[in-house]
């Protein structure tokens, strides 16, 4: 089966949670959100001095690094922070991410569907284990985790817009241009252009 592009396999993760809890946010996060991640680096490095454990910086300085491309130290602060927090799914899924970028899929498999099962989950944890499922040649299981993700998340349009391309390599034409409707309805880049191409 063909590999969906290569678009599709950059699972988009907004933010953090921890993000969106904070009224007050420290310098490295503000880093962050302008782009500027080696300072955002350097800055959680010397936070981590006074408090190695601390999960939320660890896993934000992962972000950093994951977004200029040093993967294998991304890595390495997801899983201390995972040392610290087991049951932390966003930490799961910054794993996922990661696994899927490197086309681990087996890994990626693994923490996604991890971070499925904790309660409070994310619709993001089941479509990482739908594109996962995918890239194993999966189709069957993978639409499965696509549509759990939007039985958790109605207005999810990358779930839709991926279910979508995934009918489309199984020649669900009819079906896919129905996933395509609902993803162009939410907005989801790419959701129109597919519907010109397959549906009109």
């Amino acid at each position: 089966m063909k590999l969906l592009s290569k678009a599709l396999l950059m699972p988009v993760l907004v933010g953090s949670l921890w993000a969106c809890t904070e009224v007050k946010k420290n310098p490295a996060d503000r880093h962050f959100e302008k782009g500027e991640f080696e300072l955002a680096v350097q800055t959680y490095t010397e936070d981590l001095k006074f408090k190695p454990t601390d999960v939320k910086m660890l896993y934000s300085r992962g972000r950093a690094f994951q977004e200029m491309g040093n993967l294998e130290e991304a890595k390495s602060d997801f899983e201390a922070a995972l040392d610290n927090d087991p049951k932390n799914f966003q930490v799961l899924l910054g794993l996922a991410t990661l696994q899927l970028e490197s086309k681990n899929y087996g890994s990626a498999l693994l923490y996604a569907t991890k971070a499925e099962e904790i309660p409070g989950a994310p619709a993001m944890a089941s479509l990482l284990k739908g594109r996962a499922l995918h890239q194993m040649g999966m189709p069957e299981d993978a639409l499965k985790a696509y549509g759990n993700a939007i039985q958790i998340d109605k207005n999810f349009g990358q779930a839709y817009f991926n279910r979508g391309m995934l009918k489309v390599a199984l020649e669900r034409n009819k079906k896919a241009c129905e996933d395509f409707t609902l993803a162009a309805t939410l907005d989801y880049p790419g959701a129109e252009e597919m519907l010109n191409k397959y549906c009109r």
